[in-house]
């Protein structure tokens, strides 16, 4: 049977990379990323995505990338594959991350695609854990954690996993921003957690629209007081959750419809 992998590519400042390229980064754990699904050629946020490598690239090497050359390297590999695909870009040091040398090294950008992605259908039901993710500002490789507390959560019959801080907040979930309603308003969880592009497209829509937004401590015992919860990352701009460890949601429809709603009003960047 063939497979076809038409649309998934790794390059490297735009070029296709070799197996001796890519080998060395399987076994590499101080990069960041952001992710991306393009849709007809064009990307919503691309400023927010142009924002997080910059300011993620001074926070780890000190310096950063041109957003002209970054912007080039997409492009190329938007203009090699399909239409619709999801995209990754990887910003890391070709002198590696055990030395000093490695802060006065060259930055690459190796830029990975794949099928396009919509997410899980849902709803999804959220096991919980204490856990607070390293450098939680920032979207990194290598967090085993997140992998890790996310099956636990499958073995007890949860389809993932929500953090609790060390404040007893709700922070985030494993590979998703969390976000709540209260009938009127969007409620951001107020915490240490990373400051999703999706989550950053909707909040600013949401604004123009006019919907009132806040960020409040959200607690276990804080859930039963709302009407509806939702996780959101590049894939998609809301998912119901119906279960926060014991707590029990109604899957509020009006409020993953606004989420939607708030999405689509975001333009797209053509290349």
């Amino acid at each position: 049977m063939s497979t076809n992998v038409s649309n998934v590519q790794a390059r490297i400042n735009g070029q296709p990379a070799s197996l001796s390229e890519l080998t060395p980064l399987a076994f590499a754990g101080f990069a960041h990323f952001t992710a991306m699904q393009v849709r007809d050629g064009k990307v919503k946020g691309l400023d927010l995505h142009l924002d997080r490598l910059r300011n993620a690239s001074m926070d780890f090497f000190g310096k950063a990338l041109p957003d002209e050359k970054l912007l080039s390297y997409i492009r190329t590999s938007i203009d090699e594959g399909p239409k619709n695909q999801s995209l990754t870009v990887i910003v890391f040091s070709r002198n590696g991350e055990f030395s000093a040398a490695s802060m006065n090294g060259e930055l690459a950008v190796l830029v990975r695609t794949g099928a396009p992605s919509h997410g899980p259908m849902g709803p999804l039901r959220l096991g919980t854990v204490v856990h607070e993710r390293p450098l939680a500002t920032i979207k990194h490789v290598g967090e085993s954690g997140k992998t890790f507390y996310l099956h636990q959560a499958v073995r007890q019959g949860f389809d993932d996993a929500a953090f609790i801080d060390s404040h007893g907040n709700l922070s985030e979930a494993t590979i998703w921003n969390l976000v709540f309603w209260d009938g009127e308003a969007v409620i951001w969880p107020q915490a240490e957690i990373l400051q999703g592009t999706m989550m950053s497209i909707v909040q600013r829509q949401l604004d123009r629209l006019g919907i009132p937004q806040r960020h409040e401590a959200i607690t276990i015992e804080r859930l039963r007081e709302l009407s509806g919860a939702a996780v959101m990352n590049s894939w998609t701009p809301g998912i119901s959750v119906t279960a926060i460890g014991s707590t029990d949601f109604a899957e509020a429809t009006p409020f993953i419809n606004l989420l939607h709603k708030a999405y689509q009003a975001e333009p797209a960047n053509f290349f």
